[in-house]
């Protein structure tokens, strides 16, 4: 492997580099550099590689690239035509953004099939590298405490009125949906990638969302499909109705994707049975929890989990030596809720699982807590690395904040500087 991974071209190790530094990264590997010469030329990734983790301006990217601002107009449309980059249009002015692999351009990629890639080697890529390696799945949902996404709750299985439940908007998929400014629809990604590989399940294909300015950029260039609200919520009806998890962009406001997923093929939920007890994903605030007297032992909860979380045990009733009960693993389950749902005694009802976990603002804030966790803030602070300024103040302050903490509280003192002291301040107390 590591003669594969010296002998890959110089512009894949740039590209490699500066995709880790936003604070989903890539771990390198020869699978990726092959994923990598798929999507962009060599070319591509070199001028890539240069690109700030922060939104910018073609003329931006003109004075980094040190190229003519019609050429780099015309480089930068292309590379968002096929969904590398997106494109966001706010009062007349376009800015222009690299996404993280996931959820991000590796998704893109397989999200409408088209006959400028080889889909099915891709595909084929994909699956060796995020389902049989374990390093980028590991990096993506066990890194730090923040999650990239969220389970949202099953919301037909909510009671009535919900009296018992306290269900903010944000975790809701319909309020989702209805708070979007755009909304597009497109393949599912994970259901994409196995139908290739032949192990595609009958769920819905065309049923995953995207949102706001991701949903505009993706639309605009035929790689979603832009819905109104009504369609939108038919969609979730559809998701319902199959059985699918609703998996969310783990923030509060402005989310940009809605995954439907299923336990089988998508890879958030494929993570979180691989992982279990780790909580890959954020988990919604609820548990089901089994009234013993009224389970009949179906097994039907046991099949509706995504997870794995629920079993059938032996009921230890003298009167029935045979009769089964259902149990809940609480550590692995999702608290999505479809289990209650499937029950037809009803012998399950969603109850609070404590305490809620934060959920990030917004895609900044969510960005910046996991660039904590990760020891990667530097980059978001000193974005621009063609700067020699930027580079070297990266380097101080990322060999900072792994400092212990009375060290860090020196080296604030010798940098002499109010703004690092208020932000070791800050990642101290976090």
């Amino acid at each position: 492997m590591a003669h594969a991974i010296a002998t890959a071209p110089t512009a894949y190790f740039h590209l490699t580099d500066r995709l880790n530094r936003f604070p989903q990264g890539a771990p390198p590997s020869p699978l990726l550099f092959r994923i990598l010469a798929l999507l962009f030329s060599e070319r591509e990734a070199a001028l890539v590689a240069q690109l700030p983790i922060r939104p910018f301006t073609a003329a931006q990217a003109a004075r980094l690239w040190k190229l003519p601002l019609a050429e780099t107009r015309r480089t930068l449309e292309q590379l968002a035509a096929r969904a590398l980059l997106l494109d966001l249009t706010r009062d007349d002015r376009t800015t222009y953004v690299l996404p993280p692999p996931m959820a991000g351009f590796f998704e893109f990629s397989l999200m409408r099939v088209r006959q400028d890639l080889d889909q099915a080697l891709l595909s084929e890529l994909f699956y060796q590298y995020l389902n049989v390696e374990e390093d980028f799945v590991r990096e993506l949902f066990l890194a730090g405490r923040t999650r990239p996404g969220r389970v949202l709750v099953h919301e037909p299985a909510l009671p009535a009125g919900d009296e018992a439940l306290q269900v903010l908007d944000y975790e809701r998929a319909s309020e989702v949906i209805r708070a979007a400014a755009h909304r597009a629809v497109s393949l599912c990604y994970c259901r994409h990638k196995m139908a290739h590989l032949g192990r595609a399940c009958a769920a819905p294909p065309e049923i995953c969302l995207t949102f706001n300015g991701t949903a505009a950029s993706l639309a605009r260039h035929g790689h979603a499909r832009l819905v109104d609200v009504k369609e939108g919520l038919d969609l979730l009806a559809q998701a319902h109705a199959a059985g699918l998890v609703q998996f969310a962009e783990n923030v509060q406001r402005q989310v940009s994707f809605l995954c439907n997923c299923c336990g089988c093929c998508c890879e958030a939920l494929v993570a979180a049975r691989r992982f279990g007890v780790l909580q890959p994903l954020q988990t919604t605030p609820f548990l089901p929890v089994v009234d013993a007297a009224r389970c009949t032992g179906c097994g039907r909860c046991v099949d509706a989990c995504p997870v794995a979380a629920m079993a059938l045990v032996r009921a230890v009733d003298p009167q029935r030596p045979r009769a089964r009960t259902a149990r809940l693993d609480a550590d692995r389950c999702l608290g999505c809720g479809l289990c209650v749902r499937a029950c037809p005694a009803p012998a399950l009802r969603l109850t609070a699982r404590g305490r809620r976990r934060l959920t990030p603002v917004d895609t900044v804030h969510r960005l910046v807590l996991m660039a904590v966790e990760r020891g990667r803030l530097q980059h978001l602070i000193f974005d621009n690395q063609a700067h020699r300024s930027h580079r070297a103040m990266a380097a101080v302050l990322g060999a900072v904040l792994r400092l212990p903490p009375v060290q860090r509280a020196l080296a604030a003192e010798q940098l002499q500087s109010r703004y690092v002291a208020a932000l070791l301040e800050r990642w101290a107390g976090r």
